[in-house]
């Protein structure tokens, strides 16, 4: 069989964000809302997500499925990456910080969005690799570095937001800080149970927090 090209990719990927969409409608009772931003579907068009993957499973990229990218990681499903970016609502003029890079798929939709994003990676072959891939993408507004992410990217905060792509029992302090006044930070939060939270840092610096619908990520890392 020929493998696919350009063409067939592009309608695969159209496919997956259809089904994002009927995915949100059906959540819309927990996330009050039925309609995902358009312009995080925008992203997940132009987006390459087979690129950001493995070759092995890259055939499956465009399926609502998380994948493995090695080192007991995964991505996170098509479904995942648009909800947690449609609650971030990365804004063209905004600096978001992204905990967790991996291979740079939720980078990339990051960097199609925001103006400038930093991703923190504790895994160095992820990094390097995030970082080829970015590039050959042409996406110069991304920064990442080798680290702890729970300590975050204190050079360059605070973020307008902040994308944590892994778990924590509680949300580390040195985000929070970080976290510029009138700023969110989205992060799947809990141990046993987990559940993505969105918390809204007012303009007094007060912490909101809601909890939305339950999800399984692997926990945060510490150097």
């Amino acid at each position: 069989m020929k493998p696919m090209n350009e063409e067939h990719l592009a309608v695969l990927r159209r496919h997956m964000v259809e089904v994002i969409a009927i995915h949100a409608d059906l959540a819309s009772e927990e996330l009050g809302k039925a309609v995902l931003d358009e312009r995080v579907l925008a992203a997940m068009l132009r987006v390459p997500r087979h690129l950001f993957v493995p070759a092995a499973v890259a055939p499956f990229a465009y399926q609502d499925m998380p994948l493995p990218i090695g080192f007991d990681k995964t991505v996170s499903q098509p479904f995942m990456v648009a909800l947690m970016t449609d609650l971030l609502a990365p804004q063209p003029h905004e600096a978001v910080l992204e905990i967790g890079t991996g291979l740079g798929y939720q980078t990339a939709i990051l960097a199609e969005l925001a103006g400038q994003v930093w991703s923190v990676e504790i895994i160095e072959e992820f990094a390097s690799l995030a970082e080829a891939l970015l590039e050959g993408l042409g996406m110069s507004n991304v920064g990442i570095r080798i680290g702890d992410g729970s300590r975050g990217w204190p050079e360059h905060a605070p973020f307008d937001k902040i994308l944590v792509t892994v778990a924590a029992e509680e949300t580390p302090p040195a985000l929070l800080e970080q976290l510029k006044p009138r700023g969110r930070l989205v992060l799947p939060l809990g141990s046993e149970v987990q559940f993505l939270t969105v918390i809204d840092k007012d303009a007094a610096g007060h912490l909101e927090a809601r909890q939305l619908i339950p999800v399984r990520f692997s926990q945060i890392e510490a150097a």
